[in-house]
C-alpha cells in the first residue's frame, strides 16, 4: 500500500520539506511526538512538513521509504515482498532511506552519501530516531556537545574526528551506507556496512555519471516541473541547469548572482554562454547583490539549523537569493551544483594509489602535471606519495594526535591520509584536550570501509561531510520557503563516480574531465573548455573588513562561554586577518560559523514534544 500519487514517484513538494521525520524502535502506546507532527497510523513514525514517505506492507512486515526516491510504486512494494536488497539505498536516484518495522525493533538502511543523515538517541527504554539531531536533543534534554564543537573549528579538514558524533551530547549519527538494527528495548544497536565503493567493471565512468546525474535531475523535475536552478557559470551548476531544462516541460529559471553594477567577469560570461545555447529552455535571471550582502554580515541573524551550515558566513547573500526567488519567481524547488567539486576531483593520494598498483609511468606523469599546476617541486611530491603507500589508514589515524598538536605546518607537497593544520594559538587548552580525545576515539574505532584505495577512502570522508552539512544549508533555504536539492550528492551519483577502477580514474591535474566527457554534447564548447572557476577570496576579505567592528565586539563570545577559546586572542587574530596578514582562514571561519550557530541555538526555543496527536498522512 503506497502513500504516493501519480507516476509512482514521490508526492509534489510543499514548504518545509526539510522539517524532520522520525519515530521509535517500538510501537508501544503513548509515545511522544513533536508539537504539530502528523502520525502515521499503525506505526511509530511522525512527520513535520512534507518530506516524502511511501509505505508498502505484507503480513508481519512494513516498509517505509523516506525522502526523495526514484523508485516506482511497484518497486517500493517489492521491498516488502522480498528481503530488502543490499543496494536498495543507492540503486535509485534521490536521497532517501529505507525502514523495516519488525516485531523486535526497527531496521534502518541508510543513505551511503549521508545526504539524508539519520540520528538516534536512547530514550526511556527504546530508541528514538529522526532526520534531525536537534529534535532528538530536545527530546532527551541533551546539551551542546563541546567535543564536537572543538572538532569543528580546530580540525575542519579532518571530518572523521567527529564520525558518529552530533552537536548534541548523546545523539548519534547512524552509520551511512549501513543496515542498522535498533532494538525495541533500547539495547545497543548493531550494524553492518552494506555499501563499499569497490571498483566495478562495466560502462566507462563518464557513461555511469551521465546516467546517474541525469536520473537525479529528472527526479526533481518530475516532482516539481516549475523548479529553478543555479547558473553560476561553473561546470557543475551549468550541467545541472541544462539537464533540468531538457526535462522540465517549461523553461527553467536559471539564477546567476553578481555584484551590483558589475556585468562582466568570467562567471557571468559562461553563464550567459550556457543560457544562450539552451534554445530558450533556460530563462536567465540575473540577481545583483550589494555590499549589504557581503560575507560575515549579520551573523547573529542566522536561522536555526541542526549544525553550523556551510553557508553561515555567506548566509546574508544566500538568504537574499532565496527570498528573491520565492517572491519574484514563485520558486519552490531549487537545484544547485554543490557537491560537484568533492565528487569529481581526485585527491593527491591518487599518486600513492598509482604507485601501490605499480602504475609508475602514470604516477610520474601525474606528479609532473600536479607539480606544474601547483607550482611545486615534483621530487618531494613523489617522495611523499611513496611514503604514503607504506602508511596504512590505521597507522595514520594513530598518528593524528601528534599531527594535530605539532607546530610543523604541512607543505603543498604533502600526500597524506589526513590533511591537518596546526592548532591555533587562540584555542583554549580544554578545547585542545577534547580534540585529542576525539583523535584517540577515532584511532581506536575500526574502519567500516577497510581495503579501499587511499584516494577513494578520502573521497568518501569528504563527500559524506559535504552531503551531511548541506542539509543545514537546505534548512536555511527552508526558512525562505525553498526546497533545496544537490543532485551531485545523490548516492547513485556518488556510487557511479567512486566505482571507477584505478586505470579509469581521471588525472589528478585535470579539470573535471569525466563530467566534460559525459555532457560535452549538451554544454557549450566554450564552457567545456573552461579550466578554472571564479575565486571569492577578495569578496571574503572585503566582507571581513566591513564586519570587523561587530566581530571585534561579539566574535567568539559563545565559544568562549563554553571554555573553548580565548576570545581576546581570537579577536586579535581576526583583526590581523582583516588587515591582510597572510594566514589560513579555515580555523577563523569555522570558529565564527560555530559561534554564530551557538548564538542561534541559545536564542531559539527548543522543539516542543508532547503526547501523540492523531493525524493522517495524505
Amino acid at each position: 500500500m503506497a502513500l504516493a500519487s501519480g507516476r509512482g514517484r514521490a508526492p509534489s513538494p510543499h514548504l518545509e520539506d526539510t522539517l524532520p521525520i522520525g519515530g521509535f524502535s517500538t510501537i508501544r502506546p503513548n509515545l511522544p511526538r513533536p508539537l504539530g507532527a502528523e502520525s502515521i497510523p499503525t506505526s511509530s513514525l511522525w512527520r513535520l512538513g512534507s518530506i516524502p514517505i511511501r509505505t508498502a506492507q505484507r503480513p508481519g512486515r512494513r516498509i517505509h521509504v523516506i525522502g526523495f526516491c526514484g523508485a516506482t510504486a511497484a518497486e517500493v512494494q517489492t521491498l516488502a515482498d522480498c528481503p530488502v536488497p543490499t543496494r536498495a539505498t543507492w540503486q535509485w536516484p534521490g536521497n532517501y532511506a529505507v525502514l523495516e518495522e519488525l516485531a523486535h525493533g526497527l531496521v534502518l538502511h541508510t543513505d551511503p552519501a549521508a545526504a539524508l543523515p539519520l540520528y538516534a538517541v536512547v530514550w526511556q527504554g527504546t530508541w528514538a530516531w529522526s532526520t534531525s539531531a536537534r529534535y532528538l536533543g530536545a527530546l532527551s534534554g541533551a546539551h551542546v556537545d563541546t567535543k564536537r564543537l572543538a572538532c569543528a573549528f580546530l580540525a575542519p579538514s579532518v571530518p572523521v574526528l567527529a564520525s558518529g558524533r552530533t552537536y548534541f551530547a548523546g545523539v548519534e549519527q547512524l552509520p551511512p551506507g549501513s543496515r542498522i538494527e535498533l532494538p525495541a528495548t533500547g539495547d545497543r544497536y548493531t550494524y553492518s556496512t552494506t555499501w563499499c565503493p569497490d571498483p566495478l567493471d562495466g560502462p566507462p565512468p563518464h557513461l555511469r555519471l551521465r546516467k546517474a546525474l541525469t536520473g537525479a535531475v529528472r527526479l526533481r523535475a518530475d516532482t516539481d516541473p516549475a523548479l529553478a536552478s543555479d547558473l553560476s557559470g561553473g561546470l557543475d551548476s551549468s550541467t545541472v541547469a541544462v539537464l533540468a531544462s531538457r526535462t522540465a516541460p517549461d523553461p527553467v529559471n536559471a539564477v546567476t548572482i553578481h555584484p551590483r553594477g558589475v556585468l562582466d567577469g568570467a562567471d557571468l560570461h559562461y553563464a550567459r554562454l550556457t543560457a544562450a545555447a539552451s534554445d530558450g529552455r533556460l530563462r536567465h535571471r540575473l540577481l545583483p547583490l550589494g555590499d549589504e550582502h557581503r560575507p560575515y554580515t549579520d551573523l547573529t541573524d542566522v536561522p536555526v539549523t541542526d549544525e553550523p551550515a556551510p553557508s553561515t558566513l555567506t548566509q546574508s547573500r544566500l538568504l537574499a537569493q532565496f527570498r528573491w526567488m520565492r517572491r519574484e519567481l514563485g520558486t519552490r524547488t531549487h537545484l544547485t551544483g554543490d557537491g560537484g567539486d568533492s565528487v569529481l576531483f581526485q585527491p593527491p593520494a591518487q599518486l600513492a594509489d598509482l604507485l601501490r598498483h605499480r602504475r609508475y609511468t602514470r604516477a610520474v606523469r601525474e606528479a609532473f602535471g600536479w607539480a606544474r599546476l601547483r607550482h611545486i617541486a615534483v621530487v618531494p611530491l613523489l617522495r611523499s606519495a611513496s611514503m604514503t603507500t607504506a602508511t596504512t589508514r590505521e597507522g595514520a589515524s594513530a598518528a593524528l594526535t601528534t599531527e594535530l598538536t605539532r607546530e610543523v605546518k604541512p607543505t603543498r607537497s604533502d600526500v597524506r591520509w589526513f590533511s591537518t593544520l596546526p592548532v591555533p594559538a587562540w584555542a583554549d587548552s580544554s578545547a585542545v584536550h577534547l580534540l585529542i580525545e576525539a583523535a584517540e576515539d577515532y584511532a581506536a574505532a575500526p574502519d567500516p570501509l577497510p581495503g579501499l584505495d587511499a584516494s577513494v577512502r578520502i573521497l568518501v570522508d569528504e563527500i559524506r561531510e559535504v552531503a551531511r552539512t548541506a542539509v543545514a544549508d537546505a534548512e536555511l533555504a527552508d526558512a525562505c520557503g525553498i526546497d533545496l536539492h544537490n543532485p551531485f550528492l545523490d548516492a547513485s551519483v556518488v556510487d557511479a563516480v567512486l566505482r571507477a577502477p584505478v586505470g579509469l580514474r581521471p588525472p589528478l591535474y585535470a579539470y573535471k574531465p569525466v563530467l566534460k566527457r559525459a555532457f560535452a554534447d549538451l554544454l557549450p564548447a566554450g564552457l567545456v573548455a573552461r579550466t578554472t572557476k571564479g575565486a571569492f577570496e577578495a569578496d571574503h576579505y572585503g566582507g571581513l573588513r566591513a564586519a570587523l567592528p561587530q566581530l571585534l565586539d561579539t566574535g567568539g563570545m559563545n565559544l568562549a562561554a563554553h571554555g573553548l577559546i580565548d576570545a581576546k586572542r581570537f579577536r586579535e587574530q581576526v583583526r590581523h586577518a582583516a588587515a591582510g596578514v597572510p594566514m589560513p582562514l579555515a580555523h577563523i571561519e569555522q570558529a565564527l560559523a560555530a559561534d554564530a550557530w551557538l548564538h542561534t541555538i541559545t536564542h531559539t526555543p527548543d522543539p516542543v514534544w508532547g503526547a501523540l496527536v492523531p493525524g493522517k498522512v495524505e
